[in-house]
């Protein structure tokens, strides 16, 4: 049996749209991937771990509250990271 927590992902998914309101926001792949944990560490997680699972959590994202919790999430984890990167930023 395949387990997997659903809200990778919806939170990868909607990454980029959240971080083009952040033009100054590092994308290299470390940032984005912090970007993405920080994120999923402060959402509820969705696991699914069959087709029918997968269906339910698809409907799921659909709604409105979900969709602006995740985009709340991923846009305070860009502010941090930003503020914060795990690496050296060119001069």
């Amino acid at each position: 049996m395949e387990m997997r927590n659903y809200m990778e992902d919806i939170v990868l998914s909607k990454l980029d749209d959240v971080l083009k309101q952040y033009p100054d926001c590092c994308t290299c792949e470390q940032c984005r991937t912090d970007i993405v944990v920080l994120a999923l560490n402060h959402l509820p997680p969705k696991y699914i771990s069959t087709q029918r699972g997968n269906i339910y959590a698809r409907i799921d994202e659909m709604m409105a509250e979900n969709s602006i919790e995740v985009i709340e999430e991923i846009a305070k984890a860009i502010e941090i990271v930003s503020k914060h990167p795990r690496h050296n930023m060119p001069e």
